[in-house]
């Protein structure tokens, strides 16, 4: 009778449970509300004789959403134990991995749940890629004030950084950001659970409910793991929250430090350093490699290294951190350098030094899923060992980016749906470091293309002879191509300016549809502009350069 109700409705996922001839339990999920409900009626008394009718079922919507908020009801769903909920596909972790993956498996006809145990949009949303944007913004309307005069401004007074309004600032952008992602949720009847996942032996999902009600047991034909990463604590720096602190400290300090030593000089790190330096922290940069930034080209690192020196950091290369001592008021950290070693006394340490994979205490042994060194063992389409699990994101090889997550999600579950998809080429994954100024590249440089054996061709344009950047007042950094030299393919760019994370998309999808350079070379680019320069370097590598 319910089954045959609820036919045409929106997605119910639901449990029938006969206590008697016509008293029946009801377990399901309303879109709408997200939220499982239980009904407890006679079928004779409320749906009476005969065929059902339209109306009757909104009348058993509407005297749901009613009992689901009576207590009664509520205290006869907290005496149930569990109670299995079955869905197609059931992905854990919310992250840009894993509500993509939800919502495009809603988009293609599949009942989708979704596990959080914290926050919707995970790592990026909340404590990563969207937050630092908010603080780097901050940091950059800081520096225009700063240096207004250059552009023919007066600026009348004092005018100082406010930390607390910064990081409300910050975290306001995140928590919208969020409510974005509960719409899409809501949108396309995801069913969001709340809580702390684990597969069991039966490649269930056994969820230990975030609201106290205990362990509720879910099943799905397609389980998801999207579980993310976290920032890595070194045992020569444990992280205490408070004096060496990790990226989530970073970005909520109430106080601005005088002073901040950050080791490590990636993505993260270097962001971090370029905020706090910008807004009058004085900065100590660590890098343990030759060159900070040390997965880029080489003359991008150096150009941003000297950038950041130009703004009053301290950078320190092939440095190794031996201690912190965090016994005094502040931090004494000692460093091992070309120089022998010597200490750095800070207010506080910001440990960069790359992430450590949630894959514990997820399940993974339990369900007989393999991994190794912190990464699960997938396919070209994210399959593990076993049937019907699948890993996304952070927890398998390949670049621990949003972008990269995201699409290894929608590949993921249109091949579940039995789509034709194409694996990702990781070898076209651009990187982007949101410093001042910033960088960008995809594919090769020329060190690497060289190392390969190939023949090359290397064209570059200075920012400094943009008619754009020249009026922007940033005219420090370049755009370089590498080319192969016999066939015209596009191996690698690498850029480092104002914009050129919005501009390495071009090259992206040139690579991607396998354009040569002299196709992009004749097509026309807009001027003025910062993506001309795209062009420009282009023409430098056939010799045609008109500006450079």
């Amino acid at each position: 009778m319910l089954k045959k109700l609820c036919k045409g409705t929106q997605n119910f996922a639901f449990k029938e449970i006969s206590l008697s001839k016509d008293i029946f339990i009801c377990v399901f999920s309303l879109p709408l509300q997200s939220k499982i409900l239980l009904f407890l009626s006679s079928n004779e008394s409320l749906f009476g004789e005969g065929k059902i009718k339209q109306r009757n079922k909104k009348m058993f919507l509407d005297f749901v959403r009613a009992k689901s908020r009576k207590k009664k009801l509520k205290q006869r769903i907290k005496k149930l134990k569990s109670i299995d909920m079955k869905y197609d596909v059931m992905i854990i972790g919310s992250g840009p991995g894993g509500y993509v993956a939800a919502v495009r498996a809603a988009q293609l006809g599949f009942n989708t749940a979704v596990v959080e145990r914290e926050n919707l949009g995970g790592i990026c949303l909340n404590w990563g890629c969207i937050p630092t944007k908010a603080l780097l913004k901050s940091a950059q309307a800081y520096n225009y004030i700063k240096h207004s005069a250059d552009y023919g401004v007066q600026i009348e007074g004092s005018f100082k950084a406010d930390m607390n309004a910064i990081v409300d600032r910050s975290r306001g952008v995140s928590a919208n950001m969020g409510k974005g992602v509960a719409h899409l949720m809501q949108k396309n009847n995801i069913t969001v659970i709340e809580g702390e996942a684990k597969l069991t032996s039966d490649r269930k999902v056994s969820v230990n409910m975030k609201d106290g009600s205990g362990e509720q047991l879910f099943e799905a034909d397609h389980i998801i793991l999207a579980t993310g990463a976290r920032s890595r604590n070194l045992p020569n720096m444990p992280q205490d929250g408070k004096k060496i602190i990790g990226y989530r400290e970073a970005m909520t300090l109430r106080e601005q430090p005088n002073s901040m030593v950050v080791v490590g000089s990636g993505a993260i790190g270097s962001e971090f350093a370029h905020f706090y330096q910008s807004i009058g922290t004085q900065v100590t940069l660590i890098e343990f490699m030759p060159n900070i930034v040390p997965n880029e080209d080489e003359e991008v690192s150096s150009t941003l290294q000297r950038c950041f020196k130009k703004n009053g950091m301290k950078v320190l290369t092939a440095t190794s951190v031996e201690s912190v001592d965090t016994t005094g008021e502040g931090c004494k950290v000692l460093v091992k350098g070309k120089k022998g070693e010597q200490t750095i006394e800070c207010d506080i340490v910001l440990s960069a030094v790359g992430v450590s994979t949630n894959i514990e205490n997820i399940g993974l042994e339990e369900a007989g899923v393999k991994f190794e060194r912190g990464k699960i063992e997938v396919d070209d389409y994210y399959r593990t060992n076993v049937e019907g699990v699948y890993a996304i994101g952070d927890i398998v090889h390949g670049p621990a980016l949003a972008h990269v997550a995201s699409k290894e999600a929608i590949i993921c579950v249109e091949k579940i749906k039995g789509l034709d998809v194409e694996p990702i080429n990781y070898g076209n994954i651009p990187g982007c470091t949101y410093t001042t100024p910033e960088v960008a590249s995809v594919g090769l440089t020329k060190a690497k293309a060289e190392a390969e054996g190939r023949e090359v061709r290397v064209g570059k344009f200075m920012y400094m002879a943009s008619g754009k950047a020249a009026a922007s007042g940033n005219k420090d950094g370049f755009v370089k191509v590498v080319v192969d030299a016999n066939t015209d393919e596009i191996l690698g760019c690498s850029m480092i300016g104002d914009n050129v994370t919005e501009m390495i998309a071009e090259i992206v999808v040139a690579r991607q549809n396998k354009l040569t350079a002299k196709q992009v070379l004749e097509a026309v680019h807009p001027h003025p502009t910062m993506s001309e320069a795209v062009m420009e370097a282009f023409e430098a590598a056939y010799g045609k350069a008109i500006h450079g």
